[in-house]
């Protein structure tokens, strides 16, 4: 009983990890979207921009992996 009180614990923190996956795509999204409405308005500017949207998509995916990375830890190795 013990051991499934245990395995239950580690599924429920690796989906609770797991949904970092999912905000990640919101937030890559979110860097795009208001690059894109930025471009739209000015777009003389939108050149000088495209690193940091780059920047910015970087560090959501990274947010992303790394919650990938604590769901398969809580799931395997604890």
């Amino acid at each position: 009983m013990e051991g499934d009180i245990a395995n239950m614990g580690q599924f429920i923190g690796a989906g609770i990890a797991g949904l970092g996956a999912g905000l990640a795509a919101l937030g890559v999204g979110n860097v795009a979207g208001n690059f894109l409405s930025g471009a739209l308005r000015n777009p003389s500017a939108a050149a000088g921009q495209t690193a940091t949207l780059f920047i910015g998509i970087a560090f959501a995916e990274a947010l992303g992996i790394f919650s990938f990375l604590v769901a398969l830890l809580l799931m395997f190795a604890v």
